[in-house]
């Protein structure tokens, strides 16, 4: 009995392994220039060529900073978005789990044994009174022989989606990382405005004090009272909203961390945080096809190009097959070896001889497909815009902070000599006001100048996908297989 069972195991998974009707994957050609921008905007990067490749670049290396990198680690241990991304690949893994088992047959046993007493009227001389039956049977049902690929194609399918969905998780730990330093950035940013404000009201607070006493002694008018206390009551009032950004920025800390971030974490200003590296994102726009999610967009077509061998499939019979093995006994002992066997088994041939339905599934399969491959194309185009964009502001950035600081440093002097000729008489306070709110427009265009800058390198570091943040997908031989089978 169990030689013939594995004779007709092994020779029925010689034939599983048949013909694949999917349509041979390729890789379609990316829709965008072979090389990045060029233009007035994008001169000074070439001064970066010797800086790293977004590949060869970890999260560690790219993040200079102590302090930020603590609260990134933070964050991807505890953020809950991250969590759901990462419970949704072990479920995607598990439903490739589900779908690779219709390839193998489900073998169920089933035992049984029972006692009868008979009547001495019923039995011969000398046979027992009591009669022991056991049995033992083993069963294949409806086992689907894969002779067309229709199963390996839709598990092909279901891997794909797997493997999408850890890029997707990937991308979205690249984003989380990328949104982190953004609001830290922020944050620092804005206890710099802040502390610009504080200062500025102490200074107008004094240079109102000086004008109320000239005032009292009737040097100065009542308008240049009034005027000295616009700037003073401007300052007031950006104190107050600069105080309420630093809070939300530090509820959108740890709302991303997961968990309130120690205040020692946190950065006092702008100035104290080290930059994050310069990158280069290399000669070719080659680069945006290791993206997530661009690989997780591919895969999604790997998949459709297996469904469409699904559909094709089903214009092809299906043959399954049922088997049943059994043992039965009088005595216990019958069990290995005396008692009676019982084999067989029933084919089951599904002929499709026309089916509306078929034909409309393969229709779908094939619109799906053009559909994915539209999506891949424009998650490309997208990327290269959003790397272009990054690199515009990497041009030309450097050349506005150089003026906005020559700016402040102008504007700071206006101020000096305002004030010596308006204390001298020689001018009004109205041009001391003037370039007051001058200096103090400046300083505030420079601390956003100097976060742009940084949030920008961030920004180039995440649409180029990140460096170092390689896919957590393991495959087994199957998935190998499947891998190459679609040419990757």
């Amino acid at each position: 009995m169990n030689r013939r069972l594995l004779l007709l195991l092994a020779g029925v998974g010689l034939i599983v392994g048949g013909c694949s009707l999917a349509p041979r994957y390729e890789q379609p050609q990316a829709p965008i220039p072979d090389q990045w921008p060029q233009g007035e905007a994008y001169q000074t990067i070439r001064n970066t060529s010797s800086a790293p490749n977004i590949p060869e670049l970890s999260r560690q290396d790219f993040f200079a900073d102590a302090k930020l990198i603590q609260v990134i680690e933070l964050a991807l241990a505890n953020n809950l978005d991250l969590r759901l991304a990462a419970l949704n690949v072990e479920r995607a893994r598990a439903m490739y789990g589900i779908q690779r088992a219709e390839l193998l047959p489900s073998v169920n046993a089933a035992g049984g044994g029972g006692k009868q007493r008979l009547s001495a009227d019923l039995i011969n001389p000398g046979d027992a009174r009591t009669r022991e039956q056991y049995s033992l049977d083993l069963g294949v049902a409806a086992w689907e022989i894969d002779f067309f690929g229709r199963i390996r194609n839709l598990s092909d399918q279901v891997l794909e989606e797997y493997l999408a969905t850890d890029e997707a998780r990937r991308g979205a730990q690249i984003m989380l990382v990328a949104e982190v330093a953004k609001v830290y950035l922020t944050l620092a940013a804005d206890r710099e405005h802040l502390k610009l404000g504080r200062s500025t009201l102490e200074s107008q607070q004094a240079a109102y004090g000086l004008i109320q006493k000239r005032y009292d002694v009737g040097v100065a008018t009542e308008l240049d009272l009034r005027r000295a206390q616009v700037p003073m009551d401007t300052a007031t009032g950006d104190i107050a909203r600069y105080t309420q950004l630093v809070a939300q920025d530090q509820n959108a800390l740890h709302l991303l961390a997961g968990s309130p971030v120690p205040e020692e974490l946190l950065p006092a200003d702008l100035k104290s945080i080290t930059l994050p590296r310069e990158i280069s994102p290399g000669l070719s726009s080659e680069v945006l096809l290791l993206r997530p999610d661009i690989v997780a967009a591919e895969h999604r077509l790997k998949g459709a190009y297996a469904f469409i061998g699904a559909a094709r499939a089903a214009f092809f019979p299906r043959i399954s097959l049922t088997s049943s093995i059994g043992t039965a006994s009088n005595e216990l002992s019958g069990l290995f070896g005396s008692g009676t066997d019982t084999w067989g088994f029933t084919p089951r041939i599904i002929m499709p001889i026309f089916d509306a339905r078929v034909w409309a599934a393969l229709r779908v399969s094939k619109a799906d497909r053009e559909i994915i491959l539209t999506q891949y194309e424009k998650a490309i185009q997208t990327a290269f815009r959003e790397v272009a964009d990054a690199l515009a502001v990497q041009g030309t950035i450097e050349q506005q902070v150089a003026a906005q600081q020559s700016l402040v440093y102008a504007v700071a002097e206006t101020y000096r000599l305002a004030d010596i000729r308006y204390t001298e008489g020689i001018d009004s306070y109205l041009s001391v006001l003037d370039a007051q709110r001058s200096h103090f427009a400046a300083q505030q265009a420079l601390v956003a100048l100097r976060l742009a800058k940084s949030a920008n390198r961030v920004r180039l570091y995440a649409v180029l996908g990140g460096g170092g943040e390689q896919s957590g997908a393991s495959l087994d031989s199957s998935g190998d297989e499947t891998r190459k089978r679609n040419g990757e």
